[in-house]
């Protein structure tokens, strides 16, 4: 993990840390992008602002 850059987000800083790493097999490759996928997953369930259907 990295430390805080002046005025960064230290989130977005270790994520751009995590993609910047290169695969050296094929099940390390798939670890990267399952991490990825669960980042985009998770982004996408913070950011739904749907509403329940709630019929009368």
């Amino acid at each position: 993990m990295t430390k805080a850059k002046n005025g960064l987000d230290k989130n977005l800083s270790n994520i751009v840390d995590d993609l910047e790493q290169r695969p050296v097999n094929s099940h390390q490759a798939q670890q990267v992008q399952q991490d990825r996928n669960d980042r985009r997953h998770q982004d996408s369930l913070n950011h739904d602002k749907t509403e329940d259907l709630h019929h009368l």
